[in-house]
């Protein structure tokens, strides 16, 4: 079957320019002389006042003026691209004959009027609601002047207080005695003796924390026996009791001011590495700060702490609402995340937002190899507002309440706080602070999960910077027409990200040791073990029916992370270590870049093949790098399927099995591009039958270990070569 032409057809496939719509972020001055009255959308242009009416002034200021054509053309340019950046300002004045400047200072004057346009309509919401407000105030008053006492019928004596001031007071009362009866319950939980809340002390003013109780979203069945013990928590917690929600809210409160103070604090709770790029937990300092929590450490377990910022391309309020829903959490950092659920909402916030929900839920936490034991969490999520523009999101673990606790993990105060900043971006910054028992981690990959790089703050914000320029890619509407290749059909585009998003949740989920699936190892000594997991496919849309076989190994390089990177992602070199491919030439048909790193990019792959009788093959694949990690992930995929997609058809019943590479430092603390080595996983995914019933044959077994195997020994045979001519 060979490659559709309308696959290829004109205007099918565009460049994508990646400059970002927002390089223009700051609005300077505008220069009285260079100012355009044409901002105004083709109103009137004045060409300054009468004499009449304006006094004499030393020199008259010449004002530009735009024809009607050019405004016309500048205001549907503005529809598809408010931040037009240099290349598009100069084509843009080349076309109507402008100065570039006179086109920049025309779009900043634009998008000034559009925004006090904006703000105008605000206000008159606002001045619609306050004047709303104030009468059934006026109303409530009325009514409080009329009111009478129910025991002797005289008239109430409330005084100057307001009706819900007096409500408030009479319901914190309440609360303070109940938290005081709870502090004593909560003591004998989390190992602290009762804090009279009068004398805590916060780096922010104390707020109160809006309760509600919501109905819980259920439990999801989950597979396969915990390889490491300790169960698999994800299908055998259920939800918290009643005695135990007063103790989780506590807990939540208590975490949310530690998070802030984690996130804010420096020397002496944080003191520096000896070359400053790195931060290290005080832990005594610790203990005195934050006397309250979850207790003392237990033996056996190993402190990891971390703090990283950074600013990401995301709006604060799009960031908290992925924090707080549990399927885009899971989704965003599936390279970290291989399971999470809600088990119960506490409460769901007030005010039509996240500020105050309460959320207790269960994660598991995984490194893409099956040489490091996942790490199973039982813990509550707490968001809160904290001033305009500011969030914070905290999880702390809530294993102290579970029946027969038998945790290798859990978190204490650990989340990050958001702050809003301009142009739509956000800074976060990202706090870890986890117990742990690593001790079943393989010798490989100790290194790596004892110096924090494999779980620690640094990977969730790499990976969330990475994701936020993912998301930006996929909304982008202005994409230029220059280099082939390149997809720029909206929905085109939106449906081949949507698949390979489940491409790589597939493969990321599927190659670490999570207790959903059970490895068994079939050949191989130590580090070179190859190990197996099937599992049936029967009903699922997204994938072949049938047994499937998956297989993955483990394995450290003397070779950056980025030249292993870059090698396999490499067309070029495809048909280096790529048996399936069987010698054939690769080419790239499509591509949607989609981030600053030319490596993060989804593309569409076609194998021509060597022998002119055999059909050519597709390949959907996507490549993605950061500081903490990278992946190269790939799956065959159906031509027709492929073309329904890029004309924005439905991608979820394109059948997929993904295989590919994760690469990790090696944690020995060089750069990604020094003289560090890398930790590299191959995981492949094989159809062996396609009948769900059927039996696997050993034959199945050894044809997938041969072909792991050839494909390890071609990649060391590419790269050890430059990996020992770089260290020399």
């Amino acid at each position: 079957m060979m490659f559709q032409p309308n696959l290829m057809e004109a205007g099918q496939f565009h460049p994508l320019d990646m400059a970002p719509n927002t390089s223009e972020s700051d609005i300077p001055r505008l220069r009285e002389d260079e100012f355009d009255s044409a901002t105004k959308s083709g109103s009137e242009n004045h060409e300054g006042a009468s004499g009449e009416d304006q006094e004499p002034r030393a020199k008259k200021k010449r004002y530009h003026r735009h024809t009607q054509h050019q405004i016309q053309e500048m205001e549907a340019f503005f529809k598809e691209c408010p931040h037009p950046d240099d290349k598009q300002r100069k084509e843009l004045s080349r076309e109507l004959g402008l100065e570039p400047l006179q086109v920049k200072f025309w779009f900043q004057n634009k998008r000034t009027q559009m925004k006090t346009q904006h703000e105008r309509h605000e206000n008159t919401s606002l001045r619609t609601e306050n004047e709303k407000l104030r009468a059934d105030n006026m109303r409530y008053r009325e009514a409080l002047s009329n009111a009478s006492c129910p025991n002797c019928g005289g008239p109430t004596a409330i005084g100057e207080m307001s009706f819900d001031e007096h409500h408030l007071r009479i319901e914190n009362a309440r609360l303070r005695e109940e938290i005081e009866r709870i502090s004593s319950i909560a003591a004998k939980y989390v190992g602290k003796p009762v804090v009279n809340y009068s004398h805590l002390s916060s780096p922010l003013p104390p707020r109160p924390l809006e309760l509600g109780v919501g109905g819980g979203f259920g439990s999801q069945p989950g597979i396969g026996v915990d390889m490491y013990g300790g169960g698999d928590i994800l299908r055998s917690i259920t939800g918290p009791t009643e005695a135990d929600k007063p103790i989780i809210i506590e807990l939540a409160v208590a975490a949310m001011e530690e998070l802030i103070g984690m996130a804010q604090m420096g020397d002496p709770l944080w003191l520096s590495t000896l070359d400053g790029s790195d931060a290290v937990l005080n832990e005594d300092e610790y203990i005195r700060s934050f006397p309250r929590g979850i207790g003392p450490k237990p033996s056996g377990l190993k402190c990891e702490a971390s703090r990283e910022t950074a600013v990401v391309i995301m709006n604060h309020v799009s960031l908290v609402e992925i924090l707080m829903d549990v399927n885009q959490w899971s989704t965003v950092f599936s390279a970290i995340v291989s399971r999470a659920m809600t088990v119960e909402v506490l409460s769901t916030g007030v005010a039509g937002n996240y500020n105050g929900a309460l959320q207790v839920m269960t994660a598991e936490l995984h490194v893409p190899s099956p040489l490091v034991p996942t790490r199973e969490s039982y813990f509550v999520r707490y968001c809160k507002q904290h001033g305009d523009g500011t969030w914070a999101v905290v999880d702390v673990s809530l294993d102290n309440l579970r029946p027969s606790p038998s945790t290798r993990s859990r978190r204490r105060s650990s989340g990050c706080l958001i702050q809003e900043m301009p142009n739509g971006y956000s800074k976060v910054t990202w706090v870890e602070h986890v117990e742990v028992d690593d001790r079943g981690v393989h010798n490989l990959y100790k290194q790596l999960v004892g110096s924090g790089q494999a779980f620690g703050a640094k990977r969730w914000v790499a990976t969330l910077d990475r994701q936020c320029e993912r998301l930006a890619s996929a909304m982008a509407t202005n994409i230029p027409t220059v280099d082939v290749g390149v997809i720029t059909s909206q929905e085109g585009r939106k449906s081949m990200m949507k698949l390979a998003e489940r491409m790589v949740i597939s493969f990321c989920a599927g190659v670490s040791a999570s207790t959903a699936h059970s490895w068994t190892t079939i050949s191989g000594t130590g580090a070179d073990d190859v190990r197996v997991t099937t599992r049936k496919s029967v009903d699922d849309p997204g994938r072949p029916p049938g047994i499937v076989l998956s297989a993955a190994t483990s394995f450290w390089l003397p070779v950056p992370p980025k030249r292993v990177f870059d090698f396999l992602r490499d067309e070029n070199k495809r048909n280096e270590w790529d048996i399936l491919s069987n010698g054939g030439v690769v080419q790239e048909m499509a591509h949607i870049a989609n981030g600053r790193d030319t490596g993060n990019c989804v593309s569409l792959l076609r194998v021509n093949s060597a022998n002119s009788s055999q059909s050519n093959m597709l390949i959907l694949q996507e490549s993605c790098t950061d500081s903490t990690g990278s992946f190269v992930i790939y799956a065959p995929v159906d031509i027709v399927a492929m073309n329904v997609v890029l004309n924005g058809g439905d991608p979820d019943y394109v059948a997929l099995l993904p295989s590919g590479f994760a690469i990790l430092p090696d944690g020995s603390g060089i750069g990604e591009t020094g003289p560090g080595g890398s930790l590299l996983t191959v995981a492949f995914q094989i159809l062996v039958d396609s009948i769900p019933t059927a039996k696997l044959s050993l034959g199945s077994v050894a044809t997938v270990n041969n072909l792991i195997a050839c494909t390890v020994e071609r990649i060391k045979a590419s790269l050890i070569g430059e990996g020992l001519e770089f260290k020399d």
